[in-house]
């Protein structure tokens, strides 16, 4: 049996908490940014948690 492997893209995108949560950062903080409001801005440069929609979808990625 090969080796089981993780996909490279989310093992970029993701990391896992202590509890097991998966965090994310927000998207839209690359470019064109002066037309957003500075405390849009400032709120998207937190990190995120993935819904428990997609917590499954992303544990399989990672193969967790």
């Amino acid at each position: 049996m090969p080796k089981v492997k993780t996909n490279s893209s989310a093992k970029k995108r993701f990391r896992i908490t202590g509890t097991g949560k998966i965090k994310r950062k927000h998207a839209f903080k690359s470019h064109i940014l002066t037309k957003m409001s500075t405390k849009r801005k400032r709120n998207l440069t937190h990190s995120g948690l993935v819904s428990d929609a997609d917590t499954a979808n992303v544990k399989y990625l990672l193969k967790i």
